[in-house]
């Protein structure tokens, strides 16, 4: 241990005894010396330099003389600070440096030191002390940097006397070296997670943010991060760091399967660059969850139902699929629609959400005299898109598009008889009064889609006066009475009725 002079200002004054008692001279001398001292494998140098005097002839000097003395004489004031390693085992106390004056042994047993300041009078309160006529500096304690990275000291040289101080206060910095004794830690790790399995590849939702509580911008506070494990190994998971932040976040290459594996296990280490260096772990579980990875499969090839002609309103067919993803979630429960057959809007589908079949209905009739069968093409896709891993593998992943599933409904019209109908349906015929009868009135044109118009047969539904009679084969209408316009009033005018021709 060398010893560090404080106060090594020596000023000499010379009277001149030439002059007059009144008239006195001096000469100021200021010196300054700056030995270094060692304490462990950290510099130490502190440099206070305090203006002391003494008279080179006569040494023994008056309280008055003293005041004069340090009132005269020049001052100069170096501070420094020392360098102390944290988490020193000791034995304690040990002694960090000396504060003392080696050319004026009889003028320094005048005065005493004292320290105040972080780490004696003020917490952490008990680290440090000095020898009060010695000017021995001991630490008496072991210091954490982290806790306590730099104390501020004042000391102060007393005259013992008067016990008032000599000038004013001095004070050394006291800064404690960094050792690596901070292994790396995580913050606010996220240890469980959910990845759904249809993710691309690239960032996971898992952050990683790493401190050390070591002194920053050094080794022992540098880090580096790695994935020691994962289980299972596939796909690969990595790490990265975050392009503009401190942060890395978990990275993966390839695809998910829930249907294989269903939890990972990733352990990252986080490792400073001390010496020795210190690391930590962290354990990291991925549940994965079900995607929309398998696609609905109609149960049947083909379908065949029917429907009256005319209908609406009215299911008329059930499909129903199956899927191999979790049921009832977005990824199983079907979506059903009619991609062809339905260009006239005669067929509604929607997904039935206690079985998820297809139910398929007609809401506007068919005629049978014009379409016969009607061919309903049905797709069925899922609420969540169709997420497919790519064929190259677990490192060339590609999210495919695939078409959805389709079957066909054959859809049979049943024919109905439908009504003969007449080309008019209300004819005004005129007619002579008193005119022979046997007159034939009116004989209808009628239509009938179903069937042979040869085979209708007609009937008078209403006659009051029974005027005419009518031919069931041909409709014909002929006079049976003359007819008397006096009679019949206008108001009174009589209406025949015949029904729609009917078969027979």
């Amino acid at each position: 241990m060398g010893k560090l002079s404080l106060l090594q200002l020596i000023c000499s004054r010379e009277r001149e005894r030439e002059r007059e008692r009144d008239h006195v001279s001096q000469r100021s001398v200021t010196c300054n010396d700056s030995p270094a001292g060692y304490w462990i494998e950290h510099r130490v140098s502190i440099m206070v330099a305090l203006a002391l005097a003494h008279d080179t002839g006569n040494y023994t000097m008056n309280k008055r003389e003293k005041r004069e003395l340090l009132v005269r004489s020049k001052r100069r004031w170096v501070l420094s600070t020392i360098e102390l390693v944290e988490e020193d085992p000791g034995p304690f106390p040990k002694i960090a440096t000396q504060i003392f004056n080696d050319r004026t042994p009889m003028l320094i047993n005048n005065y005493q030191f004292r320290i105040s300041g972080t780490g004696v009078t003020e917490e952490p309160m008990g680290v440090f002390s000095i020898g009060e006529t010695d000017g021995v500096v001991s630490v008496h304690k072991s210091i954490d940097r982290e806790t306590y990275p730099f104390f501020h000291i004042n000391f102060d040289i007393m005259d013992k006397e008067t016990g008032n101080p000599v000038d004013r206060t001095l004070g050394f910095d006291v800064a404690i070296k960094d050792i690596n004794d901070n292994e790396p830690y995580f913050e606010n790790l996220v240890t469980k997670a959910s990845v759904k399995e249809s993710l691309p590849e690239g960032y996971l939702p898992v952050p990683l943010i790493v401190k050390d509580r070591d002194e920053a911008n050094t080794e022992n506070s540098a880090i580096s991060l790695r994935v020691l494990s994962q289980e299972p190994a596939e796909p690969q998971i990595n790490l990265k760091q975050v392009e503009g932040t401190k942060m890395s976040q978990l990275t993966f290459t390839g695809c998910f399967d829930y249907d294989k594996v269903k939890m990972y296990k990733v352990t990252v280490e986080a490792k400073d660059h001390g010496k020795p260096a210190l690391s930590s772990t962290a354990v990291v579980n991925l549940h994965i969850m079900d995607s929309n990875t398998h696609q609905p499969v109609f149960k049947n090839k083909t379908y065949n139902t029917q429907v009256m002609e005319m209908e609406s309103n009215r299911e008329i067919l059930r499909v129903a699929v199956t899927d191999a993803d979790t049921p009832n979630t977005p990824a199983w429960r079907a979506v059903y629609s009619i991609v062809k057959g339905n260009e006239e809007g005669n067929y509604k589908i929607e997904t039935d959400p206690k079985t998820n079949e297809g139910i398929l209905t007609v809401i506007k009739g068919k005629d049978f005299e014009k379409t016969t069968v009607t061919n309903v093409e049905i797709a069925v896709e899922n609420e969540e898109p169709l997420f497919v891993c790519g064929s190259g593998g677990p490192n060339s992943p590609k999210t495919l598009t695939a078409l959805p599933q389709t079957v066909n409904v054959a859809v049979k019209v049943i024919d109905v008889n439908d009504p003969p109908e007449f080309d008019k349906n209300v004819v005004d015929v005129y007619v002579k009064e008193e005119e022979v009868t046997g007159k034939v009135l009116y004989t209808p044109k009628v239509t009938d889609v179903d069937s042979d118009v040869g085979k209708i047969r007609y009937e008078l539904v209403e006659d009051p006066a029974g005027w005419v009679t009518i031919d069931n084969k041909t409709g014909a209408v002929t006079t049976v009475k003359k007819m008397d316009r006096g009679v019949t009033s206008r108001q009174q005018r009589q209406h025949i009725h015949y029904p729609n021709p009917c078969h027979r």
